[in-house]
């Protein structure tokens, strides 16, 4: 009896297993993430979340070069030293920059050419021999000689063709060095003076001025600040070179030629742009604009610049 009696205290003694769904978790310490938390979202979820906003591209870091120049205000008086970037000390290329500029004319180019049937929608016969005049296709309503190339009035032997290509290509690296050449050539005086600008010689090139350039709203305003900074000859320059252009182009809504002047660049274009756009000669553009055909019409590099000082640190990333 007594061993039976010890049987059931041990079986007592057990505890019963508990069911599996009466286990309750115990909550989650402090300072750590609940499980439901750390789930992966699902694709219906990642749908309604916000998405996140594109990452915006850094400015390159001031690269100084060893050159410096004059900082001026828009009256025309020395208010500071600045140091040009490192790209106005790249080597002067002429080869490289003919070329640029040409491929980029070569790639605005259109494809022209005439009718197909052009000079040969007539009715024509010939008379001949025996007749005592030349064996020609003639005007069957007349006796003018048509069609054959050989012919006055006749059609065009050799005519342009519609599907010729004209595009030319250049390597990137060629294209950045000519651009790259072309602006540091706006600062060699000799290359600027060869060019044909006229402007004080006591300037430093390029001319850099403070960002009040950039808000000037009046045409007016910016004659009187060109004028103090000693480069409105140059305006004057390009308004007594205007001339009417040379050959067929004068019917084809471009009559007049305009002497390429001043370059303006600014950090973004607003009021000065429009109070400038009447002056013969001048462009004003932003960094991401130039190219070498801007620093360089036709090839010849040397163009007079001013440049904002905004402006100067945008390139100074090139």
């Amino acid at each position: 009896m007594a061993e039976v009696a010890q049987d059931n205290k041990k079986k007592a003694a057990v505890p019963k297993k508990v069911k599996q769904a009466e286990v309750t978790k115990p909550p989650a310490p402090a300072g750590q993430p609940d499980a439901k938390a750390a789930m992966p979202v699902t694709k219906a979820a990642a749908q309604t979340s916000p998405s996140k906003a594109p990452a915006v591209k850094a400015p390159k870091p001031f690269r100084a070069g060893t050159k410096k120049v004059n900082l001026y205000t828009i009256t025309g008086t020395v208010e500071n030293e600045v140091i040009l970037p490192a790209v106005f000390d790249s080597a002067f290329r002429p080869d490289l920059i003919r070329r640029a500029v040409k491929v980029a004319r070569a790639n605005r180019r259109q494809a022209y050419g005439p009718n197909p049937r052009s000079g040969m929608r007539h009715s024509v016969k010939t008379a001949g021999k025996g007749q005592g005049i030349s064996r020609v296709q003639r005007l069957k309503s007349g006796r003018n000689a048509a069609e054959s190339p050989n012919n006055v009035g006749g059609r065009r032997a050799h005519p342009p063709k519609p599907w010729a290509i004209w595009t030319e290509k250049i390597n990137k690296k060629e294209r950045l060095k000519a651009r790259n050449s072309a602006l540091a050539a706006t600062s060699d005086m000799d290359l600027v003076i060869t060019r044909g600008h006229m402007f004080n010689r006591k300037i430093t090139l390029p001319i850099v001025v403070s960002d009040n350039f950039e808000k000037i709203q009046k045409t007016k305003k910016v004659i009187d600040s060109l004028d103090g900074l000693g480069v409105y000859n140059d305006i004057v320059r390009a308004k007594e070179g205007t001339h009417i252009r040379a050959g067929r182009g004068k019917m084809r809504g471009r009559r007049y030629r305009v002497p390429r002047s001043l370059l303006i660049i600014v950090s973004e274009k607003g009021s000065l742009s429009r109070a400038a756009r009447n002056l013969p000669g001048v462009e004003v553009r932003i960094p991401s604009e130039i190219n070498t055909e801007v620093l360089a019409p036709g090839g010849d590099p040397g163009r007079l610049a001013l440049i904002t000082q905004s402006a100067l640190k945008q390139i100074g990333g090139w």
